[in-house]
């Protein structure tokens, strides 16, 4: 990675800045990474003078951008909700895990078949399902709270145990009442299915795996419920959190400022800081990987990154279709059924491109898929087929395509980001025209854009304030504040 001395922080924007209407060739960027600037690493910097902080101080701090990130997922993604974690197939995580689930079972199973039964891990599982079931309870479940505590007394099993009365079977039937009582409905088959279960090692396994899943379900209820919440003050929670990281961080928006700097215009003192900005964010369109992404911008990243994607897709479905409308005439251009299953076929085939070294890759799949479609249609209203000079033809213009210089794949591009950066600088929501060509695309632009828009409106709450003290260094002069729109 660059070092940060190696960088320099002034350049000007017609220097080094990529143009919005220009895609960046980025061969290798198939499968995405995130990289972590060094400035936000508390501590890791040599452009400013050395500063002390306490190992109390960082800690606050890091906590204080973890909960940053939870509330800022829940603010910008709708659709927000937590996962179960699994460690990837034939990972040493997922196979260490397995081989520690593994054993304790066949422990258990081995205690409860010696003679007498030993109870080791089954008083350690019953605590641990006690203490779960616990955490599940709402504060109107006092009856239910109690209830449990008389049954799932561990005084009272410890003496069943050493008078060897212990009906651990007993146990099982009556936790997965409870569980039955407490679960969403989407648990109910599986509660069902433990019910049915005849073997109590089984049972037990299943009891554990499906309150791992209650407990997630409960999170994400209680997500939703406190989501219009969180949502109205994560702008201001999220300003908090990331002003106490700069004051552990000695240059915490060394990035950021590059950033911005690349879209400042010496010979234009006077220009509107919003115009600066939007400029920059259309600069997310096109990200060249060697720069770092912003700090302001790094907890939305891979967003942004998609939507590149999303951009790179979109221009090349557009461009091939309508290379293919012209080559293949006939009235294509009017019949709108053909010319929508078509689109679908070819996002289909782009779905997974990830860069134009992927694309390369696919362009032969998407020819082979136009052609058919195009003798499908020519064939459905009776027209001449295809001649071999003019399908070979079209197969040379698709495959150009993969040039992101390609004149027509450009022109698309600088239609889509023009549109984008019509809807995140206009300051009313009054409708703004599809670009010409892009009709049959209407639908994936409007996505796209409120996408993007979300984005980028959410940032600006956020960030504003630090973006305007930074142009304000960067180019001191009368024009207003980052504007925000509420």
């Amino acid at each position: 990675m660059e070092s940060d001395e190696s960088r320099n922080g002034n350049r000007l924007a017609d220097q080094s800045a990529p143009s919005p209407s220009k895609e960046i060739n980025h061969q290798e960027r198939g499968k995405r990474v995130r990289t972590i600037s060094a400035s936000m690493i508390p501590g890791v910097t040599d452009a400013s003078p050395p500063r002390f902080v306490s190992l109390e101080e960082i800690m606050k701090a890091a906590n204080g951008m973890t909960n940053m990130a939870l509330a800022h997922e829940i603010a910008v993604d709708k659709n927000f909700m937590l996962k179960k974690l699994e460690p990837s197939e034939n990972s040493i995580e997922r196979k260490v895990k397995e081989t520690m689930h593994r054993a304790f079972w066949d422990l258990l199973s081995q205690e409860l078949n010696a003679d007498p039964p030993v109870y080791t891990q089954a008083l350690a599982l019953l605590q641990e399902i006690k203490d779960t079931l616990s955490s599940l309870l709402l504060p109107q479940h006092t009856k239910l709270k109690k209830e449990i505590e008389e049954v799932l007394d561990m005084e009272l099993i410890r003496q069943q145990i050493d008078n060897e009365t212990l009906d651990f079977p007993y146990y099982a039937q009556y936790i997965t009442s409870v569980m039955g009582k407490l679960c969403a409905p989407v648990r109910d088959d599986k509660i069902r299915e433990l019910t049915q279960t005849k073997e109590v090692v089984q049972v037990y396994k299943g009891i554990l795996e499906t309150l791992e899943l209650m407990k997630l379900d409960m999170a994400n209820f209680t997500i939703e419920m406190f989501k219009p919440h969180i949502q109205a003050s994560s702008v201001e929670y999220e300003k908090e959190k990331f002003s106490e990281f700069l004051k552990v961080q000695a240059d915490g928006l060394f990035s950021t400022r590059e950033w911005l700097s690349r879209h400042v215009d010496p010979s234009k003192p006077d220009e509107p800081k919003d115009d600066i900005l939007t400029r920059a964010y259309m600069e997310t369109l096109c990200w060249n990987p060697d720069n770092i992404f912003p700090e302001t911008l790094m907890m939305d990243e891979n967003r942004f990154l998609d939507i590149q994607d999303e951009c790179r897709q979109l221009s090349v479905t557009a461009a091939v279709l309508l290379l293919t409308i012209s080559s293949v005439g006939c009235g294509l251009e009017s019949h709108a059924e053909y010319k929508m299953k078509l689109k679908e076929h070819i996002k289909t085939i782009l779905a997974d491109v990830k860069s134009d070294s992927d694309l390369a890759a696919v362009l032969p799949n998407v020819t082979e898929q136009v052609i058919k479609d195009c003798k499908d249609f020519l064939n459905q209203i009776g027209g001449k087929q295809l001649s071999d000079d003019t399908i070979k033809a079209l197969e040379g213009q698709i495959e150009k395509i993969a040039n992101p210089e390609h004149k027509i794949r450009e022109l698309v591009f600088k239609r889509v980001s023009d549109f984008l950066k019509l809807i995140i600088s206009s300051s009313t929501a009054t409708p703004t025209q599809v670009p010409p060509g892009l009709t049959s695309f209407q639908a994936e632009l409007a996505q796209l854009a409120g996408r993007f828009l979300r984005l980028v409106s959410h940032n600006r709450k956020v960030f504003g304030e630090f973006y305007t003290d930074i142009l304000n260094q960067a180019d001191p002069s009368s024009s207003p504040p980052v504007a925000v729109v509420s």
